[in-house]
């Protein structure tokens, strides 16, 4: 049923969703399963049709696409009861999937709603909803995304989250990857994909337990997550900009997006705020002391560490750019500041000041002064 809306998407060359199911209802009222199916099979033709578009206008050669991978998507009609997901499949007839424990446990809670549900012939994924009210936090962490490491934490500590270990499966995999030397494009490509999950499995894993860890302290704490921009990153390490490849290999396999990535939606789903920084305000977070404001100076013995010439102290950089990003990140509710730091919290600048503001004018068009004419009169 997807590719029948496909192939009349790409006949008509229509991509918007309500045109392709007014253009496709014919052929998809022939089908005899429930509505709820129809409606879902046209949506993902749409997505795929609208993906094809984007990449053609970017400029990249694509072929023409086609679901390959049999499933069924549904948002309606479904039922879970007794630890058991009934599906509708036609003339009053359903078919009936067990659940485990886990997933039984999971949808106990009763802020839960389960929204959709996605069947494939080796798998059950459903979609859930939960309503979270947002936590009004007394004070931010910084989280400072190194190759190595994340540094999270502001003025009262930082806390180191090794994942050097990442670093060691991207090279591990690229060497397994590139040990292999018979020249058949298929087999390659086979093997690439294989040790190229088993990697992001991997890496995705030990980034999952160090952002759990997180966000759960954040959460007990009751601490705002702010993160930096550094979107455009890569840009740093191309080919040409004067450094090896085995650098540059390194650096853009890091994965600071998925970092970020987990840590939004796991602050998300407990009521935590996150607070992403621009471009202006990341800028100079590692480099700038936090006690004085003054540029640091690097250490060339120490490449990890900093010099503060006028506070006459030596401070790591994930150090300083953690409690840099945490002290921006509270600009957002309060930019007042203190010849000693910041003032305020982000519950006091949003209750706002009990008093009206009094605004001073002056009005330039009455002479505060008559003429001489005048007093005559």
């Amino acid at each position: 049923m997807v590719n029948d809306c496909i192939d009349i998407g790409l006949a008509s060359n229509v991509t918007t969703l309500k045109r392709l199911a007014m253009l496709s209802w014919p052929r998809r009222r022939q089908y005899g399963c429930p509505d709820c199916y129809k409606a879902c099979a046209v949506s993902r033709a749409a997505g795929i049709l609208a993906a094809r578009k984007k990449s053609l206008r970017r400029g990249i050669p694509t072929k023409n696409p086609y679901s390959l991978k049999p499933q069924i998507t549904a948002y309606r009609g479904f039922k879970i009861k007794n630890a058991t997901l009934r599906i509708p499949v036609g003339k009053r007839n359903f078919l009936f999937v067990p659940l485990i424990s886990h997933i039984v446990s999971a949808l106990s809670d009763p802020a839960l709603t389960v929204r959709s549900f996605t069947l494939t012939p080796t798998s059950l994924s459903l979609c859930i909803s939960k309503e979270v009210p947002e936590i009004e936090c007394a004070d931010a962490i910084g989280v400072d995304r190194n190759l190595r490491n994340l540094a999270v934490g502001n003025e009262a500590g930082v806390t180191h989250y090794d994942l050097s270990r990442t670093v060691r499966i991207a090279e591990t995999t690229v060497k397994v990857v590139g040990s292999f030397k018979r020249n058949d494009s298929r087999i390659r490509k086979k093997i690439v994909s294989k040790y190229g999950r088993r990697r992001r499995n991997r890496t995705q894993h030990l980034l999952h337990n160090a952002t759990k860890r997180i966000v759960t302290e954040a959460h007990e704490r009751r601490q705002a997550i702010v993160l930096e921009n550094i979107k455009g990153i890569r840009r740093l390490y191309c080919k040409g900009n004067g450094q090896g490849p085995k650098y540059r290999g390194r650096m853009n396999a890091w994965s600071f997006g998925e970092a970020q990535r987990q840590l939004e939606y796991k602050a998300r789903w407990v009521g935590l705020p996150v607070i992403r920084l621009s471009r202006k305000e990341t800028r100079g977070t590692s480099v700038t002391c936090p006690q004085c404001g003054e540029r640091l100076q690097e250490d060339r013995r120490i490449r990890r560490k900093l010099w503060c010439g006028k506070c006459r102290v030596v401070m790591d950089r994930d150090v300083v750019a953690a409690i840099n990003l945490s002290r921006r990140g509270r600009l957002r509710f309060d930019r007042s500041r203190a010849k000693r730091g910041l003032q305020g919290r982000a519950v006091e600048t949003l209750k706002r000041n009990p008093t009206t503001t009094v605004i001073l004018r002056a009005d330039a068009l009455k002479p505060s002064k008559q003429p001489k004419t005048w007093q005559n009169l």
